[in-house]
């Protein structure tokens, strides 16, 4: 996925050029034609990516049929190529797009939270278009995220959005003890950060996902535990076509039941919301195509695996 993603990504000026040629089609023709794209994609030119798809959907979502892991398939590889052509060919037209292409639930919910004065974290999977959610909120609040820059194939998409106002730390090139205190600024001026959960590293803490031993950051628990950052679960998926439906839940405020000492039972709690948002649309997510690398032993004192490849957002 990441090299194929590499291929469409590595010539900006191609990539501007199909831009102003495309902005000159209807969007229901380009909707068409990403839906060919995928289709063609998914049947004939990737075998290897359909069977690793729908492998990890039948693992993780034993309740599905195997019609419903077909058709959610198809469905992933429709939202990775629209999303894929939001970015590079579209993103210059968001602005002023906001009242058709962002349908928002429970926003208030976020305002709410800020007006405490602790900032806030908005908390999600990689799932629909986490780019441009992450543009709508930096249009309305003061925001900030961890990416990582070190990715050659994703990299010209944070400079795209580093270009359009959206600003990130850079996890591979910010030490760790930098980026907390960065990010503990920011929030204490009542800032918002956006974090996706989901990153995955072997060197991250033990943690449950799915059921399953794996490893996930335990940045935003952290966080919320230590100055009562209150956290809004957040799920952004693709409605129809060019829309985009956000929600945003009640916060959660950790510090009220948890501690430092505590802070792992805290990130399973944020780990199930997320499971329950990747169950509910199952063709959101981001990973499916490498989920398998993220699951561990459930032997005691079972080891990190070497790393073979890295997921490349935080």
């Amino acid at each position: 996925m990441y090299e194929w993603i590499a291929k469409v990504t590595a010539d900006r000026q191609a990539c501007e050029r199909w831009a102003r040629r495309c902005g000159l089609l209807p969007r229901s023709v380009m909707a068409a034609l990403c839906r060919l794209v995928a289709l063609l994609l998914y049947s004939c030119a990737g075998p290897g990516l359909r069977r690793k798809v729908q492998g990890n959907m039948k693992e993780l979502l034993p309740e599905r049929s195997a019609q419903q892991i077909r058709k959610a398939g198809l469905r992933y590889t429709e939202n990775v190529i629209f999303a894929l052509y939001e970015i590079l060919l579209e993103s210059h037209r968001l602005p002023g797009s906001e009242k058709w292409r962002f349908r928002t639930e429970g926003e208030a919910h976020l305002e709410e939270a800020l007006r405490l004065g602790r900032g806030a974290i908005v908390y999600t999977p990689h799932a629909g278009n986490f780019f441009y959610y992450y543009w709508y909120l930096c249009q309305k609040y003061s925001c900030l995220t961890v990416a990582t820059g070190g990715s050659p194939e994703l990299r010209p998409l944070y400079l795209k959005f580093l270009d359009m106002g959206c600003p990130g730390l850079d996890y591979d090139n910010t030490p760790p003890l930098e980026l907390l205190r960065k990010l503990r600024k920011h929030l204490q001026a009542g800032g918002v950060v956006f974090l996706l959960g989901d990153f995955w590293r072997p060197t991250f803490p033990p943690a449950r996902f799915f059921g399953r031993m794996t490893r996930t950051p335990e940045g935003a628990s952290t966080l919320s535990i230590e100055q009562r950052v209150p956290i809004i679960p957040f799920s952004g998926w693709r409605e129809r076509g060019w829309v985009h439906r956000m929600r945003f839940e009640a916060p959660l405020y950790l510090s009220s039941s948890f501690t430092r000492a505590t802070r792992a039972e805290a990130t399973n709690v944020l780990n199930r919301f997320m499971e329950r948002v990747i169950r509910e649309r199952p063709e959101q997510w981001f990973y499916w195509f490498n989920a398998e690398q993220r699951w561990e032993s459930e032997q005691s004192g079972a080891g990190p695996r070497t790393e073979p490849r890295r997921t490349h957002t935080a």
